[in-house]
């Protein structure tokens, strides 16, 4: 696990050990293929020592089970399996984030459509490399044998989406029109070109 400071030990110490008695309860009784309950734990433990931060972990209970969840969601993801139960359990528990308001329900909503305007914006190459490694989680390997093409390329697909979507998220979720982008760089070609002397 690395070093840990003295006062994370503390926290984790004082707000975490005391749930680990349920949390290793849970796993057992969840019994996941491939994964041994010490394995999750221990993983578990490693993910709380290494945040930057746990001032803002208002409910250390809920955030080590769903810690340890995502773990096993991963582990899902990879093995491509799915399993309903570990979703169900964790709500008998009481452990699952609370609703959203109405009103922060309408703001995902907005939120989600622009990212799918903003996907369905890219170009299509990039477009399947992003959401097979981003929202599949394929690795990139996995990737280039399903898009026949190679690791490389992927990772070029992957850089290319990224910056369009931050070039799209940066000015707010608008699309600038193409023509504004050349005129700008027009105006600053002729500015340098127009500097005396030069």
């Amino acid at each position: 696990m690395g070093w840990v400071s003295d006062d994370r030990a503390s926290w984790l110490a004082c707000h975490i050990l005391p749930h680990e008695p349920a949390l290793r309860a849970w796993l057992r009784h969840k019994r996941v293929v491939d994964l041994d309950v010490d394995d999750i734990v221990q993983e578990t433990y490693a993910r709380l020592a290494a945040l930057d931060t746990v001032s803002n972990i208002r409910e250390p209970k809920r955030y080590l089970f769903q810690t340890a969840y995502s773990i096993i969601a991963a582990h899902f993801r990879r093995s491509r399996v799915v399993s309903i139960s570990v979703t169900a359990d964790l709500d008998q528990l009481g452990l699952m984030a609370p609703e959203a308001s109405p009103e922060e329900e309408i703001i995902h909503r907005d939120e989600l459509r622009e990212l799918g305007v903003a996907l369905a914006s890219l170009p299509s190459a990039c477009r399947q490399a992003f959401t097979l490694r981003r929202v599949s989680g394929l690795s990139q390997r996995e990737t280039a044998e399903k898009l026949h093409i190679s690791e490389k390329t992927v990772e070029k697909y992957m850089a290319k989406s990224v910056e369009l979507l931050m070039e799209t998220f940066g000015r707010g979720g608008k699309v600038m029109p193409r023509a504004s982008r050349n005129k700008k760089v027009l105006i600053v070609a002729n500015d340098k070109t127009e500097k005396p002397g030069s």
